[in-house]
């Protein structure tokens, strides 16, 4: 049985990290990385099946992830930094000069777990498939996650790929939507309503469902959910709500921190409502 509550410990403090992390550069990408904070928790400690050390490329023989919305980098390299891929001191560095761990997600500079650029919007989705079909011609029986923003589906990519995955039966993708319903300008529906995204990608072929995504509860019984619907000739697409901002009451619900670092102030006010569980790096 998952230990929701070591979960929800970890998930605090992934939600520190990322607002020191944006903090330090005053650059970066807070909003939806606390929204997703528990996602990633829950995937990486209880969920995949993955080896930290030593990182392959390849990934042979075990579940594999993939960003497509590169910007909420900080939730992803906390989580990296704390599930054991890389030193957590190395999160001083976000955005510095000559850091491994960049505003977006890159393989130039080595950084373990990570094995695809992110962040140019639409192209995880595609990107993923590949990873899929790969695991199938190689019979490896792991599975292939990933993360895309509600914003993102505005790119055509992402549903050419939608019409491939289930043309082509890929049943060992699990693809998640982060519906929070802001981007960069304002409102989701105010900017490109996306519609009924249930039925969207219903009818595109993909076997879909729901989740809260900021209860760890709902989340790992969410992503428990989908792991039983792989292997059965359709791709598996969960529609994940969650608050943009969640965990930090300012920051909560609003396009303003989609891309705002906190200030001094900022920090502290947040920090005071974040518990400090595995230590500050």
């Amino acid at each position: 049985m998952p230990d929701i509550q070591k979960l929800k410990q970890i998930a605090s403090q992934v939600r520190r990290d990322i607002v020191r992390m944006v903090h330090a550069p005053a650059s970066g990408h807070p909003g939806g990385s606390l929204g997703c904070a528990d996602y990633f928790v829950a995937l990486y400690f209880e969920i995949m099946q993955h080896k930290p050390s030593p990182f392959s490329m390849d990934g042979l023989g075990e579940d594999l992830f993939f960003l497509s919305n590169g910007h909420i980098s900080p939730v992803w390299y906390s989580t990296l930094a704390r599930s054991g891929y890389f030193p957590v001191d190395e999160l001083a560095s976000f955005r510095m000069l000559n850091t491994r761990l960049q505003g977006h997600p890159a393989t130039h500079e080595g950084l373990p777990g990570i094995r695809v650029a992110s962040g140019s919007l639409g192209q995880g989705l595609s990107v993923a498939l590949g990873a899929a079909e790969a695991k199938k011609l190689n019979q490896d029986n792991q599975l292939v996650y990933t993360l895309h923003g509600d914003g993102e589906l505005q790119e055509g990519q992402i549903w050419e790929a939608a019409m491939y995955a289930s043309a082509r039966n890929i049943d060992n993708l699990i693809a998640t939507v982060d519906y929070n319903g802001q981007q960069i300008d304002g409102s989701l529906k105010d900017v490109l309503d996306p519609g009924d995204l249930n039925a969207r990608w219903s009818a595109f072929g993909w076997d879909v469902m729901e989740m809260n995504g900021n209860d760890m509860e709902a989340v790992v019984k969410g992503l428990n959910e989908a792991k039983n619907r792989i292997g059965k000739g359709r791709p598996v697409m969960v529609i994940m709500k969650t608050e943009m901002g969640a965990g930090v009451d300012f920051m909560e619900g609003t396009h303003q921190w989609h891309g705002i670092a906190p200030n001094d102030e900022q920090l502290a006010n947040a920090l005071g409502q974040l518990e400090e569980t595995l230590g500050d790096y």
